[in-house]
């Protein structure tokens, strides 16, 4: 049994098949954030990413490329999905790739041990096989077009391309006899599906009935050998969920001594976008039930971002690189944008208009023009001494209660929650610098008090947003709090008191802002 300060993290891992898009970064933002924030409360925090690399789909887009599947996933890692993590700045503990020796090995020391339990069986399975997804679909799964290119087929309603009709001799799964474990475990622990419309789609999809699931293929080789037949490799699906386990050191020692590391992580959070939850909240509980480990702590089925009204997609030249965003706007405003501008859940629609107003208006005149004006101030009237005198009590109160308010958010994973009461102080900063008016003020030998007891107040509040916003504008707050003199590293500063922070009692000039005004044209 893990700690009860564990706090275990983990993004989907992401197919090799093409290069990333927003979507795939707002999934990578989201756990990070919520990882960084943990760091920083003193939990025993470890965030996982990294990539699925074996199927059917994988193996086509090789072939199409004019190379090996292993080829072609060791170039898009190198090129594509490592890059990523520091385009958006990614703090991962670990990345995991399933083609590594350490996860193809455990994956048939979990394999083997379900057979051998008798949780797996042979048979022969026909179905409607879409490659996109790499999923037998159901018929409520999918369309008949009736017009386009696709005229009289059937689609995947996701991918919207035509599903394959297959039959094969397959390894199954026996999940169908955890139908009743699952249901039980959703009603005995709500929270282990979030948010609530992801909960109650999954609850209804268990109880219309679960079939036993086909865990085997024997029409590609692309993949993880059956251990007991090396006819056939492991379901690309039943090989990637398992690597949520393989990467803490599942299968390394012997199997009446699970590893340390796993002890220690084991069991997580996994943060997945919602068109794969319930791979991850009916599929992979099954499996760790048969194995005799634990489920999850949680599966957080997020929203989509949506590009002109339709989920993004490649296929439909609507996929938006990261750094189409981050080479203007940087990776900051990049993160604040996707975690503030929708509600973490919730499907979400992305423009280019509304990231430009909101950069301006909330990070370079709301919070950057805040802190570029406190320290100005501090550094003309008191030569950066930051006056030695109690802050005011409305400050102070405010500091505390949006601390903890961010921090009850980020409990119940409303990263846009947080969000939404931190700026309740930037706005509170803002508009008490325009009330006190420290400029007048300084022109007023006689109300000299009243001016150090303003701008020590507004330096105070500003370096318990530092600490707050560390977690999501990493670069940006670490630059305030060295100017601020906040005395030890920003990331170590406890974050569920974030208000209690010291400095060093001078501020040094921040040489530009921290998020300069943007002239360019940035909505085409």
């Amino acid at each position: 049994m893990a700690a009860a300060d564990s706090f275990y993290i983990t993004t989907p891992i992401f197919y090799v098949n093409d290069v990333p898009h927003i979507g795939h970064a707002y999934t990578e933002v989201a756990a990070d954030v919520l990882a960084r924030w943990h760091r920083q409360r003193g939990d025993d925090t470890w965030l996982l990413t990294g990539t699925d690399e074996h199927g059917q789909k994988i193996l086509r887009t090789a072939v199409a490329n004019d190379t090996t599947p292993q080829a072609w996933a060791d170039r898009l890692v190198e090129s594509a999905w490592l890059p990523l993590l520091e385009t958006i700045d990614i703090r991962n503990d670990d990345f995991i790739r399933t083609t590594e020796p350490r996860h193809e090995t455990a994956v048939a020391t979990f394999l083997q041990k379900l057979y051998d339990d008798g949780h797996i069986y042979s048979g022969e399975y026909e179905g409607y096989y879409c490659v996109g997804c790499e999923e037998y679909k159901q018929l409520d799964d999918l369309l008949e077009t009736e017009d386009g290119d696709y005229a009289g087929q059937l689609v995947c309603k996701i991918h919207g391309r035509p599903v394959e009709l297959l039959k094969e001799k397959n390894y199954f799964f026996r999940m169908s006899a955890f139908e009743q474990k699952l249901l039980d475990l959703y009603e005995n622990t709500p929270g282990f599906v979030q948010p609530a419309s992801v909960r109650n789609e999954i609850i209804q999809f268990v109880k219309q009935g679960l079939a036993d699931l086909s865990i085997s293929r024997s029409s590609f080789d692309w993949g993880i050998k059956v251990p007991w037949d090396d006819s056939h490799v492991v379901y690309v699906w039943f090989d990637a969920l398992l690597n949520y386990i393989t990467a803490i050191g599942y299968g390394v020692g012997a199997s009446d001594k699970p590893d340390e590391q796993f002890q220690r992580r084991w069991p997580a959070v996994h943060i997945v976008g919602k068109d794969i939850a319930r791979f991850h909240a009916v599929i992979w509980p099954a499996m760790l039930m048969a194995a005799g480990l634990e489920v999850p702590k949680a599966v957080f089925g997020h929203g989509w971002l949506l590009v002109g009204g339709e989920k993004m997609s490649k296929s439909k030249l609507t996929g938006i690189a990261p750094s189409q965003i981050t080479d203007t706007f940087g990776s900051d405003a990049f993160r604040y944008y996707f975690l503030s501008a929708i509600a973490f859940g919730q499907d979400g629609s992305f423009s280019w208009e509304d990231l430009s107003a909101r950069y301006q208006a909330e990070l370079a005149n709301g919070f950057g023009n805040l802190a570029s004006r406190v320290v100005a101030m501090v550094t003309r009237y008191f030569d950066g001494a930051v006056p030695s005198v109690d802050i005011d009590p409305k400050i102070a109160t405010l500091e505390k209660r949006v601390t903890d308010e961010a921090n009850t958010a980020i409990g119940s994973f409303a990263i846009n929650e947080a969000l939404a009461v931190i700026w309740q102080l930037v706005d509170a900063l803002n508009l008490y610098i325009t009330e006190n008016e420290p400029w007048a003020l300084a022109k007023d030998p006689a109300a000299k008090a009243r001016l150090e007891h303003v701008l020590a107040s507004a330096v105070h509040g500003l370096g318990t947003l530092a600490v707050l916003l560390s977690p999501v504008l990493p670069k940006a707050a670490a630059r305030l709090w060295e100017a601020l003199g906040g005395q030890g590293e920003l990331d170590a500063q406890p974050i569920d008191r974030a208000w209690a922070w010291t400095g060093a009692g001078q501020v040094t000039p921040l040489e530009t802002s921290l998020f300069p005004r943007i002239e360019q044209d940035v909505t085409v």
